[in-house]
């Protein structure tokens, strides 16, 4: 159901960029809005993970360099029926994490030195268990790919400021600059916001541990927009990539709210039978990899 939802949504945003190379360009427009389209599809699916760890300066840790941070998610990497990921770590205080990659087989994960510093060790596992969940589902591909198109056609519409004199068509030159971009806004939601409550029962299953999983989701919005994101800052559309959006205003958040997430992730507990996670005090990792 989920390749069935993806693919509509990623067909729709495809049209709607040809449609707006229409009305700026006609039926040339149309052909060559497909044929850059598919040469983003194409280019995003071989280098997703490479465009999203270079834009966070990502460094590559190892069982030697980082022993308690890349065990904990070879262990759930191994519960979640999943290979091994590679594993990063961002020297960033903003606490958050991601996950990327074209499939299970050419994943990656990665988590800010702000939040190995911040949570504790049961909390740190259910989040790298959330982004395993991702990778699971094949999520983190579908998630960039949409992005980058949907950026791409906010950038198609914004060339139709040059034809908004042409008065062969004004007032579709009009409709693509203001319409267009919201609509490809409002795809990337529905699929995001569908997808994080997938990856937060997927997390809390892998771990086993889904109050843990609440308590991180808790702590890590309440420092979200109050320390600054320089990613975010420089390009706004990161922010879909991260457990918790940073510096994201709740109209563009692409993230359901956190309450309702804590709340099923609480539901979640109760159909496990989970008790409560341990005192946080005295359990964070390092970032610095001294074990």
């Amino acid at each position: 159901m989920n390749g069935l939802k993806t693919t509509m949504l990623l067909a729709a945003l495809t049209a709607l960029f040809m449609a707006l190379g229409y009305t700026l360009g006609g039926s040339g427009g149309a052909v060559i809005a497909l044929l850059f389209a598919a040469g983003m599809n194409l280019f995003t699916f071989w280098n997703a993970d490479k465009i999203v760890l270079k834009m966070h300066n990502a460094v590559e840790v190892s069982a030697e360099s980082h022993p308690d941070f890349y065990n904990l998610v070879a262990r759930l990497a191994q519960r979640g029926g999943l290979p091994m990921p590679r594993v990063y770590v961002i020297d960033q205080a903003a606490p958050n994490a991601f996950a990327t990659g074209r499939n299970p087989e050419n994943a990656a994960v990665a988590a800010t030195t702000g939040l190995l510093q911040m949570l504790s060790r049961d909390e740190i596992e259910g989040v790298m268990a959330h982004e395993l969940a991702h990778v699971k589902n094949r999520d983190t591909l579908i998630m960039t790919m949409v992005a980058t198109i949907a950026g791409a056609v906010s950038m198609l519409a914004n060339f139709g400021l040059f034809f908004r004199d042409d008065n062969r068509n004004p007032w579709a030159a009009m409709l693509a600059v203001f319409v267009a971009p919201f609509a490809a806004m409002i795809v990337q939601m529905a699929i995001s916001r569908t997808r994080e409550f997938g990856a937060d029962r997927g997390g809390a299953e892998i771990s086993g541990k889904p109050l843990a999983l609440a308590s991180a989701l808790a702590r890590i919005s309440n420092q979200a927009q109050r320390i600054p994101n320089p990613v975010v800052e420089r390009n706004p559309a990161a922010a879909q990539l991260y457990i918790v959006p940073s510096g994201v205003r709740a109209l563009f958040s692409t993230h359901p709210d956190t309450g309702d997430r804590i709340a099923a992730l609480e539901a979640i507990a109760r159909e496990q039978g989970s008790a409560p996670p341990p005192p946080r005090r005295g359990s964070a990792l390092d970032p610095l990899g001294r074990g």
